[in-house]
């Protein structure tokens, strides 16, 4: 699903751009409007304002496209309500949304996941989302979707979230977390990630199921 992000930038010739603008900071306006980003074998995440054809740092995902300036906070009150209905932690699904889009509804990766949550066509037809762009239909079928891994998964999160990342069929055929880096980093980035908005949420009330983190 499924853009990657790591904590370690690189610059590229195309544009230097500061790690801070997938942060989400506010700076003075570029002469362009997008920026391509891609993480590569070792979890470095290379910036640029042009997709380039180096075949040795393509992964399975490949190169996914995000806008700047991306408004987090209009999300908050969707990402709630998703957390509500399907009783998932808000915080979780802050996060997730954050390692696979950084808050880009726009977002898509080369093999076709799409949105906030990177939702695959395949899955988005089995939630009933017809239109992965629109922000509160992707982020209902994406907590729809983490609700069930959860519970397919009996609460366990980081098999959940190797779900997430690597698809359920990939679990269950190595009885656990698959040995892929991609999908350890994703895993270590989200719980990351989940840590800290907990802590920004300052005691706001979660939707956890058993045996999670």
């Amino acid at each position: 699903m499924r853009c990657r992000e790591s904590i370690n930038f690189f610059t590229s010739p195309f544009g230097l751009l500061s790690a801070a603008l997938v942060l989400g900071l506010v700076f003075p306006p570029l002469s362009f409007s997008e920026i391509y980003k891609y993480m590569d074998q070792d979890g470095v995440v290379h910036l640029s304002n042009v997709p380039d054809a180096r075949h040795n740092l393509v992964l399975k995902e490949g190169w996914v496209r995000f806008r700047l300036g991306a408004n987090f906070e209009e999300y908050e009150p969707l990402i709630w309500k998703a957390a509500e209905k399907y009783r998932v932690d808000y915080a979780l699904v802050k996060a997730v949304i954050k390692a696979e889009s950084n808050f880009n509804p726009s977002a898509v990766s080369q093999k076709g996941a799409k949105g906030l949550m990177q939702l695959m066509p395949g899955t988005a037809g089995v939630l009933g989302i017809t239109d992965s762009f629109r922000p509160e239909d992707n982020i209902h079928g994406g907590v729809r979707y983490l609700r069930y891994l959860l519970d397919l998964f009996n609460g366990d999160l980081k098999l959940a979230l190797a779900a997430y990342n690597a698809g359920e069929d990939a679990i269950l055929r190595h009885n656990g977390i698959p040995p892929y880096k991609e999908t350890k980093t994703y895993i270590q980035r989200v719980l990351g990630l989940l840590e800290n908005y907990r802590e920004e949420s300052n005691g706001s009330a979660f939707f956890l199921t058993p045996n999670t983190v």
